[in-house]
């Protein structure tokens, strides 16, 4: 199964306040970079609780009808109408396993934590970061501490309009 990960960070590299608020982000995601395209390539979303509970606040729901698993040890809320949620939970390899089992092949890794297990786990194949032209100087980091180097290997990158320039990598190693 593939795992890639699409998320817009800082310039200082966080994806989030410490408070989980996503201000600094540009509003509806700014101009098309590519978003829409990537999702039409997954079939599921793995996000963590706390990503969840942010984007349950987001109007319309962002995911549609993609299946979306939500990592948490404890319940979930009620997801929107509409929205196709399913609580799990487990060891990254363990969930990868599971979902591969049941047949879907490319999944959308989301959420801080969740994208740091994964890619400790060596599950995570492609990388693309956009980075907002914003120093917010704390937060919520998309790396965090690595018990090895991840080798990546450049892809390409984009610039837009508005400050944005997004990277693509895969995992090399």
């Amino acid at each position: 199964m593939k795992a890639s990960v699409f998320v817009g960070v800082s310039l200082d590299g966080f994806m989030a306040r410490t408070n989980d608020e996503l201000d600094f982000l540009p509003p509806g995601g700014g101009e098309p970079h590519g978003y829409d395209e990537f999702v039409a390539t997954v079939d599921a979303l793995v996000i963590g609780r706390r990503t969840f509970d942010t984007v349950l606040a987001f109007d319309p729901w962002p995911y549609g009808s993609k299946p979306v698993f939500v990592l948490s040890s404890r319940a979930l809320p009620p997801a929107p109408a509409g929205a196709v949620v399913e609580h799990l939970a487990g060891a990254p390899e363990d969930i990868a396993s599971q979902l591969a089992a049941r047949g879907i092949r490319h999944i959308y890794v989301d959420g801080g934590i969740t994208i740091q297990r994964f890619l400790q786990a060596g599950l995570i194949q492609r990388l693309i970061v956009t980075r907002v032209p914003v120093l917010i100087g704390t937060g919520i980091p998309l790396f965090g501490p690595l018990q090895h180097d991840i080798i990546l290997r450049h892809v390409e990158t984009r610039q837009y309009a508005s400050g944005l320039v997004q990277s693509e990598y895969v995992i090399a190693s």
